[in-house]
């Protein structure tokens, strides 16, 4: 195990290695003049020049790679990720603020989906073409549809204007709370570690319908998994053994689940890839401050920093999210260990 966590680890450091080279020559290819969005319109020669000095732009592309990895000031290396041209601010110091918002999101979001999604997904195996079968097969046709954001605007309008049930969709927080103290940039965890369970609780209503949007959509690959995984090991002959030999509805069950588990986990792994950097439009719906806006918000503004620094973090983060999954196949199926 040892082994093979520490190759993991090499690979995914050459991995995050080779996209952070790709990502900052890629950016710079782009038909894009980050220059004219300081100098205006009109501008002169020596105000173009002054600005991509300033900029860094005025160095050849193997000395602002250098930089941009922290070998002549802030950068990769040095763990600021860079400054950003627009604020001033280091790129990891704005990140960590919007980050965890977007962790809250998704990772709520794919435990509601798997929590509904795999009990769901081994009933319609054990009993294939009846109404739920039926009834699911309809909702992965009606869910996968219509974009996540028209689900979440449909959800504001029947839960939040119709019903009056569910919060405004206007952030984390109400408006007249005060935010707890930050110590992890976790909203949930820092209201719990203050003692405010007023902030906590909003929080947490706030959390609602972007979760439900989110989960809502997931839970239709997921299920759609879960079943035909779930399908293809009842049909197996050690499961035909078991069954065969008199043993326990709920002894077969542990087993067909832990045989069924390694697709629905790789999927879940692709589909936490795709959230983390597709989540900005639910963000933009729900008014969250989250990772998704801040990366619109730099590519908008031609922020070369904060736009590398943005990809890089959801690089590495998906580097060991499935590094995880595979230690987790790993202890499912130690077969892994010797490929």
């Amino acid at each position: 195990m040892r082994r093979y966590v520490l190759r993991r680890l090499a690979v995914g450091v050459l991995q995050a290695l080779g996209i952070t080279i790709a990502v900052f020559f890629v950016i710079r290819a782009l038909p894009a003049d980050p220059v004219s969005r300081i100098v205006g319109m009109n501008p002169t020669e020596d105000s173009i020049r002054q600005a991509r000095h300033a900029l860094g732009l005025d160095m050849s592309l193997f000395q602002q790679l250098l930089t941009f990895l922290g070998f002549h000031g802030d950068g990769v290396f040095t763990g600021s990720l860079g400054t950003s041209w627009v604020s001033g601010s280091t790129v990891l110091s704005e990140i960590a603020i919007t980050l965890p918002t977007t962790i809250q999101l998704i990772v709520t979001s794919f435990i509601v989906a798997l929590v509904v999604a795999i009990p769901i997904g081994m009933a319609t195996a054990r009993r294939p073409g009846g109404k739920l079968d039926k009834g699911v097969f309809g909702y992965g046709l009606f869910a996968g549809a219509q974009p996540e954001f028209w689900w979440g605007l449909i959800f504001i309008f029947v839960f939040y204007f119709k019903m009056g049930i569910a919060p405004a969709p206007l952030g984390l927080l109400d408006p007249e709370l005060t935010a707890p103290k930050s110590v992890t940039n976790f909203v949930l965890i820092d209201s719990l570690i203050a003692g405010d369970f007023t902030a906590f609780k909003s929080a947490l209503g706030h959390l609602v319908l972007p979760v439900l949007t989110l989960s809502f959509l997931l839970v239709g690959p997921l299920l759609k998994m879960t079943q035909q995984s779930m399908s293809r090991v009842l049909s197996s002959e050690f499961i035909l053994y078991q069954q065969a030999s008199g043993l326990e509805k709920k002894s077969i069950g542990r087993s067909t689940l832990r045989s069924a588990l390694a697709p629905i986990i790789t999927l879940t792994g692709i589909l936490f890839g795709f959230m983390l950097s597709g989540a900005v439009l639910v963000e933009s719906v729900f008014s969250l401050n989250g990772l998704g806006q801040y990366a619109v918000a730099a590519v908008l503004n031609l922020d070369f920093p904060a736009v590398q620094g943005v990809i890089l973090v959801i690089s590495v983060i998906s580097l060991f999210v499935y590094l995880g999954l595979d230690l987790l196949l790993a202890k499912i199926d130690p077969r892994i260990l010797v490929k």
